[in-house]
């Protein structure tokens, strides 16, 4: 799965990587190496103008979790933060986006913890940080998708609350120890046909959620302190080699 992340690349660099033709530079976030469900996050996704034409690639922020355009309440966000790649097209929460609403989620790497069981009673969680091998940017497949809120009118500026999830499939052999589950991450080529609102075939777009190359990701063991959402700076990256006994106390 993917229940957390960094994302620190600069958003003028986002707009020059993924050829992003819209973007409002009072819509931005601060870099964060600690994404949590719920916390905003970039997305890139191509959308058709209201008074119609091509597509046209934006950078936005929006909530991660997603919400339903049918829920009853935005409170589920936290629990659709993944949708798997396998059921993608058949979840009711997820089908109608995945047909015309996705995006990838530029981020740094993701987190994961492995379980490693103890003689001593309560299993240990040690964390790791995922990246691509080549140190460029990994762009997760997401979706996303637009929530009415009732209580406001249609014109007020918190009437719609748009959010996105995350696609993850089954992880790569290196990988499964950490976690049977992964974030699942396209490559330029596949980009303007994943973002393509008008590729609404499932097969066809099934056909893009491909799992990585081995030796895509690599993963590096890190210190305890990412556990706690509060914790956010360059320091959770530390590999675990170069943190020294005492650190763990100034978290």
């Amino acid at each position: 799965m993917c229940g957390r992340f960094a994302s620190t690349t600069a958003p003028q660099d986002l707009v020059e990587v993924f050829g992003v033709e819209q973007w409002d530079p009072t819509e931005t976030i601060a870099p964060s190496w600690n994404v949590a469900p719920t916390d905003p996050a970039f997305v890139v996704l191509d959308r058709v103008p209201k008074g119609g034409g091509a597509p046209v690639r934006q950078l936005r922020v929006m909530r991660w979790g997603l919400v339903p355009a049918w829920s009853k309440s935005p409170e589920t966000a936290v629990k659709m933060i993944n949708a798997r790649a396998d059921t993608v097209h058949e979840k009711p929460a997820y089908r109608q986006a995945f047909a015309s609403r996705r995006c990838l989620l530029p981020v740094d790497g993701y987190y994961e913890w492995e379980t490693i069981p103890s003689e001593k009673g309560k299993p240990r969680k040690q964390p790791f940080f995922v990246h691509r091998a080549d140190g460029t940017i990994l762009a997760l497949a997401g979706l996303y998708e637009f929530w009415r809120d009732r209580r406001f009118p249609n014109d007020h500026p918190e009437a719609w609350l748009v959010t996105c999830s995350v696609v993850t499939t089954d992880a790569e052999p290196a990988l499964a120890p950490i976690h049977h589950r992964m974030p699942l991450f396209l490559d330029p080529g596949a980009f303007d046909a994943w973002l393509d609102p008008a590729l609404n075939d499932p097969d066809e777009l099934r056909g893009l959620l491909v799992p990585p190359p081995p030796g895509a990701l690599l993963a590096r063991a890190i210190g305890p302190a990412v556990g706690n959402i509060r914790n956010n700076s360059p320091e959770l990256l530390r590999p675990l080699s170069e943190i020294e006994p005492d650190d763990s106390t100034l978290f």
